[in-house]
């Protein structure tokens, strides 16, 4: 195709006052306007991190409520905790810790 078809074509799309302001229309509304489409689709992508995060929270607390459930059903998993969690033992035991690398 070469330039002279090309302007062929063009020509009255430029000189059409309806479709001059069509795209005067569209650079505002994407580029200019409080709710342009640059701001949104930045908007979109932040809301469907939030949504996987608000996700991952959920499934969290969902698993913190299961351990303390099972914390509170039982002396035996709740005397397991503290002494896998914080280190506490009885009076007359003695703890060893073994760390490995």
């Amino acid at each position: 195709m070469n330039w002279s078809n090309f302007k062929k074509y063009i020509q009255p799309l430029i000189s059409n006052k309806y479709f001059i302001a069509f795209v005067i229309f569209v650079v505002y509304i994407g580029i200019f306007d409080q709710n342009n489409l640059i701001d949104r689709f930045k908007l979109q992508s932040r809301i469907t991190k939030l949504e996987k995060q608000k996700e991952h929270y959920i499934e969290e607390i969902e698993q913190n409520n299961r351990k303390m459930k099972e914390l509170q059903s039982s002396t035996d998993n709740l005397e397991k905790f503290g002494r896998e969690e914080y280190l506490m033992k009885k009076k007359d035991e003695v703890l060893f810790i073994v760390e490995e690398e």
